[in-house]
């Protein structure tokens, strides 16, 4: 169980191209302690090696779920009251069942400890599709896979006991208000 001292963790969470680094962002500049999304970093580290779409590879859902670890074991800087994650290894159980792949045993390890501990907050912020995508060299989906992605994350919160504060969409700025008012009533 996290200390009286920890910061409250809050996940943030929902489909490819729905604003959520963009919210991380804001939500950083207004003071807030962020942890950045693993799966992102894996994908940059592995395309600076050579590896056009590390996605493909077998060993890729275990390689995002240990940096996921590895980043929430980090102490948060001095001070911090709430601290915000991009994803956690719920949606990492969600890209597997999305990929079609069997979620790893290092992964249901890291899901059953983190459920056991109370990491997270029982509260996910869900930030909802814009209604486009923008692709990058890490995000490959249509919107049409991004839509049937977000099912498959709803289910992985809800079926662990989550519930899914709706962000909808709407202007940045907007949304990082909401996460802001929400959290400030649920110290």
């Amino acid at each position: 169980m996290p200390s009286s001292s920890s910061p409250r963790r809050y996940v943030i969470t929902g489909a490819p191209g729905a604003g959520k680094s963009t919210l991380l962002q804001l939500l950083g500049r207004r003071g807030y302690a962020v942890v950045d999304e693993a799966a992102t970093d894996v994908i940059a580290r592995e395309q600076a090696r050579g590896n056009a779409e590390p996605w493909r590879e077998e060993s890729f859902i275990a390689a995002v779920a240990q940096l996921q670890h590895e980043r929430q074991e980090l102490p948060p800087p001095a001070g911090t009251a709430v601290q915000f994650f991009d994803r956690s290894p719920l949606c990492t159980v969600a890209l597997a069942r999305y990929s079609d792949r069997p979620v790893p045993p290092s992964l249901a390890i890291e899901v059953a400890r983190v459920l056991a501990e109370g990491i997270y907050r029982p509260r996910v912020f869900f930030v909802r599709l814009l209604g486009f995508i923008t692709p990058t060299a890490a995000r490959r989906i249509s919107y049409a896979d991004s839509v049937r992605f977000e099912r498959f994350h709803e289910q992985a919160y809800r079926e662990h006991g989550f519930e899914l504060v709706d962000v909808p969409p709407g202007p940045p700025e907007q949304r990082a208000e909401l996460i802001a008012r929400a959290v400030a009533g649920d110290g």
